[in-house]
């Protein structure tokens, strides 16, 4: 039977779908142009002709796995509601326990970088997306006095060092701890950062 003929975009969002496959399946390192076509049946040309390298495609693809993530970020801390309670709740789903879903590919992608400009730059940028949406949260609840943080920037860095390395952690090395010690540090670590103790946070979020 006939492929549909796709437009651009709709053809550049099924390669992209395919990378993230492929790139979860073998890791960056691994993975080839001929893998992606194959799993689509077209050919290495077609993606190519799209991405024109291998470093380009999987810089793509790891930023169209990485935006679904920030999106749903940023869906959280729009919410009207207090910046204690949006904190706690984003915290909470990035956090390696939770349902954030490319922690996987953001640790393919964090190896990878150290040797394909092309993909650092993207990370980067992405890296500083979340870390500059939390700094604004934190920086609000500041303003409107629901907590003292004087440097929220600094706070942010802070609070997405400790997940990440608590990603790399459980992802490396499942079953290193439960998750409701992941998630016991998680929030210690956001009350600190917020000059309050746990159970006000917790109060302060119900």
């Amino acid at each position: 039977m006939a492929r549909v003929r796709l437009s651009v975009a709709e053809r550049r969002e099924e390669l992209l779908r395919a990378a993230v496959e492929q790139i979860e399946a073998r890791g960056v390192a691994a993975v080839r142009i001929a893998d992606v076509a194959s799993a689509l049946g077209v050919s290495n040309a077609l993606v190519l002709y799209h991405f024109s390298s291998k470093e380009r495609l999987v810089a793509a693809a790891f930023a169209y796995a990485a935006e679904s993530d920030l999106a749903h970020l940023r869906k959280i801390l729009g919410r009207r509601t207090s910046a204690v309670r949006r904190l706690r709740t984003a915290v909470r789903w990035y956090a390696p326990t939770g349902q954030a879903k490319g922690w996987r590919l953001w640790i393919e992608g964090w190896a990878a970088a150290l040797r394909e400009p092309a993909l650092r730059d993207v990370a980067r940028d992405l890296d500083r997306q979340w870390k500059t949406e939390l700094t604004a949260v934190i920086a609000e609840g500041a303003a409107a006095g629901e907590f003292h943080c004087a440097d929220p920037s600094s706070a942010a860095w802070r609070l997405t060092a400790l997940l990440d390395g608590l990603a790399v952690q459980t992802t490396s090395y499942a079953g290193s701890f439960s998750r409701t010690a992941m998630l016991e540090w998680v929030e210690e670590a956001l009350a600190r950062e917020l000059g309050l103790d746990r159970e006000a946070l917790t109060r302060q979020s119900a």
